[in-house]
């Protein structure tokens, strides 16, 4: 069992995948999975790909996840996808800290968001612009990191996206439209919940609410704390006895 959930004796690839938090476990198993399935043919790009009148007027609402977890066939380049999109939902899951509620809630933003820009953008996968959100939110929340490409360009992590634009316009020859939109939406929450609330007594709007939190968390603290203490304090009550006439 130890073995089975990344103990001592896994290998590091099997220990790799169960040291994940479980938000970024699943988005990443579901990614490698649907290139698996469109590799092997099972399915067509054509099944996952968004579009307002595929979803709502066909009624294939699967689409609305499948856009963001096809990031193209087997690949280099979907292997320095799933990389990157792991590393970085991995470092914002885990500095979330208090529970899956606050990065799934992230995601639900995030995929929103871009559900419902990407009919003015005409695009219809949604994966590379949900994984620059993501990016640009760690990016902002890490001034102060380092970072290297190839070893020749040396900057701070809040140029990382900037970078990453530049080298695809480079390769590609075209504006990177998904990271556009991912920097947009990523500064949208950033602000909302790192330079908004200290500013305004410590109100954060985008928090998930309380049904959502709940889903992952049951009942809070307080409020089972409160729920006791008024039924000690009921079953302490003394009844008086009935008046006598």
């Amino acid at each position: 069992m130890d073995q089975l959930m990344g103990g001592e004796g896994a290998f590091p690839l099997e220990t790799w995948f169960w040291e994940m938090p479980i938000c970024t476990r699943w988005w990443t198993t579901a990614t490698v999975l649907t290139s698996g399935l469109v590799q092997c043919k099972l399915v067509t790009p054509f099944q996952l790909f968004y579009s307002y009148r595929t979803v709502f007027q066909k009624s294939e609402y699967w689409r609305l996840l499948t856009t963001f977890l096809y990031f193209g066939p087997i690949s280099i380049d979907l292997l320095f996808h799933v990389y990157f999109l792991q590393r970085y939902a991995r470092l914002l899951e885990e500095s979330s800290g208090r529970s899956p509620a606050y990065f799934s809630w992230l995601l639900v933003y995030a995929m929103t968001s871009l559900l419902l820009l990407s009919p003015f953008v005409s695009m219809p996968f949604l994966g590379h612009p949900l994984s620059s959100t993501l990016v640009y939110i760690w990016s902002r929340r890490n001034p102060d990191t380092l970072m290297s490409f190839l070893g020749l360009l040396v900057f701070r992590a809040p140029y990382l996206p900037w970078v990453l634009m530049g080298i695809s316009f480079v390769l590609h020859g075209t504006v990177p439209k998904d990271e556009f939109m991912g920097v947009i939406i990523g500064h949208i929450w950033y602000f909302f919940n790192d330079v908004y609330p200290p500013l305004h007594g410590g109100s954060r709007p985008l928090d998930p609410p309380m049904w959502w939190r709940r889903l992952f968390e049951g009942r809070p603290r307080e409020e089972t704390a409160e729920g006791m203490e008024n039924d000690v304090a009921v079953a302490g009550t003394e009844v008086p006895p009935p008046e006598v006439r």
